[in-house]
């Protein structure tokens, strides 16, 4: 049984409880800001649009066109909105770069593609966001709000953002996602992942107002889900599936959960949960294994339980208190700043959802605004040469004993191995754009420049070149040859292609100390 009624505003949440915050009007905003954190951070990295066009919508209709006005359903693409989106408003368009539908926006067999809420706000109303074959997606600074499986109208199943089939690295991030009720008022899950759905973080955002806040698996046979991370997200007065995780991974942090109604953050049919530095406050059972005689398993570390209740253990039914420990451990590959979980509601509440100046958590008890850069000019000021002035001297470190290569997925008949082979007649390509390649090492080794030899110069556009080890970006440019950068120490160096004229092809990527 709830212990907290759903009522339905557009715009105003008001919960049970001591808290009766009115959700933050849309703000301007500058298109979409910062790096992907967390999971989809990793995997090749998630850059949604970047180095693409940048277009403008207001109807679900022009989000449509913008897709299928694409030369490809690669081609990278930022689109900024304002303004309601609705049924009213949206239409399946067709093209050969989109798969589009009437009653959701749908991003469907289609990658590298940005849609950020910017000006007075992005509101999707009673209109899900639907992901399906798809890869490398960022969605920012938007509301979508009351979506419904049953009633009028109906959209997307219920989601408010849904992911199925073959989806991965996906970030939604400053997102608003509400409902006004639970499965007999018509509604499904604010954030659901399921049939193949990999590498997503959830992060700085707002899941308000439902029986369901969202699942990674549809069943307990749907277990190739996952790693999924969510942090800095506030969950108010939601039922259950906080999340649901069934078989998968998620790293779970610095997440404000207040009034779990039934259950919190699920664990079962294997799944783990890293839980980390939350603050659960006037909830039950916010974690643990529940419905199922399934086991799921969690590390917990830094958490607050405030006025947190627990149910006895049962046959389906197999909470983690009223004293969590740890029944195993989750190795994180990437690097993350924890903030003291006494203060993630001040800076939950600071941070979280659209409208908020995608404020950040500085991982240190405090907040930080973006900084506003210029947009570049079409004709940089300096830009970099395709055939660098000199070529590198010394020797090529990717030939080294004990290197190797790996990156984001390859075209049909190409390989990593190729770049370190000595061989120009031989060449890797990615699947689609953008797309890593990286030359590892099996210890630390000092690298300051690069040569990226082209088998046709002049296809590769803009690049970034990253410290595979951090994430952290080195140098971005256009253009292949020879690169320089900082002197790094690390065990892996990427080479990100964010945009190119035609197939990239990398005969060689040659690394050097100087």
């Amino acid at each position: 049984m709830r212990r907290a009624r759903f009522i339905a505003a557009a715009g105003t949440a008001v919960t049970a409880g001591v808290i009766a915050i009115a959700l933050p009007l849309p703000q301007a905003s500058a298109a979409a800001t910062g790096s992907a954190t967390g999971y989809a951070s990793v995997n090749g990295g998630t850059t949604g649009g970047s180095g693409g066009t940048t277009v403008q919508a207001s109807t679900g209709t022009q989000i449509h066109q913008a897709l299928c006005g694409r030369a490809s359903s690669s081609t990278p693409i930022t689109i900024e909105v304002q303004g309601t989106i609705n049924h009213g408003n949206t239409t399946k368009v067709s093209g050969d770069s989109c798969n589009t539908a009437a009653d959701k926006i749908e991003l469907k067999d289609v990658s590298n593609v940005t849609i950020v809420g910017v000006g007075s706000g992005a509101v999707f109303d009673q209109l899900g966001i639907h992901l399906r074959n798809a890869s490398n997606i960022i969605i920012q600074n938007v509301t979508v709000q009351n979506v419904k499986k049953s009633g009028s109208p109906t959209s997307n199943g219920g989601d408010a953002i849904g992911m199925e089939t073959d989806v991965h690295n996906v970030w939604v991030d400053h997102a608003t996602l509400l409902a006004s009720g639970g499965e007999s008022e018509g509604y499904d899950g604010l954030f659901d992942m399921k049939d193949n759905t990999q590498y997503v973080t959830l992060s700085y955002s707002i899941l308000r107002n439902s029986g369901r806040g969202g699942l990674i698996g549809s069943s307990d046979s749907d277990l190739a889900n996952g790693p999924v991370t969510f942090h800095h997200n506030w969950y108010e007065n939601i039922d259950s599936r906080t999340p649901l995780l069934r078989g998968a991974t998620a790293h779970i942090y610095n997440n404000f959960y207040y009034s779990l109604n039934e259950s919190g953050i699920n664990a079962r049919a294997g799944g783990k949960a890293k839980v980390d530095n939350n603050y659960f406050q006037n909830s039950k059972d916010v974690l643990g294994t529940f419905y199922t005689d399934l086991p799921g398993y969690w590390q917990v570390s830094g958490n607050t339980f405030d006025n947190v209740t627990w149910s006895a253990v049962g046959d389906e039914n197999n909470p983690a208190g009223p004293n969590p420990v740890s029944n195993t451990t989750v190795s994180i590959p990437y690097s993350y700043a924890l903030d003291g979980a006494s203060c993630v509601p001040a800076i939950v509440r600071a941070t979280a959802g659209s409208g908020t100046g995608l404020k950040t958590s500085t991982g240190a008890c405090s907040t930080t605004s973006p900084t506003t850069t210029s947009s570049p000019t079409s004709s940089p000021t300096s830009s970099p040469t395709s055939s660098p002035t000199s070529s590198p001297s010394g020797t090529n470190l990717s030939l080294a004993a004990g290197a190797g290569a790996d990156g984001s997925s390859k075209a049909s008949g190409t390989s990593y191995g190729n770049v370190r082979d000595g061989d120009l007649s031989t060449y890797w390509s990615p699947s689609s754009t953008p797309g890593d390649i990286s030359i590892k090492w099996g210890s630390a080794t000092t690298v300051s420049r690069i040569n990226i030899r082209e088998v046709t110069s002049g296809v590769i556009g803009s690049y970034q070149i990253l410290n595979g080890a951090t994430g952290a970006v080195l140098k971005s440019g256009t253009g292949a040859g020879a690169i320089t950068f900082p002197a790094t120490s690390t065990t892996k160096i990427t080479f990100r292609i964010s945009s190119a004229s035609g197939t990239p092809k990398v005969a060689e990527f040659e690394t050097y100390a100087s």
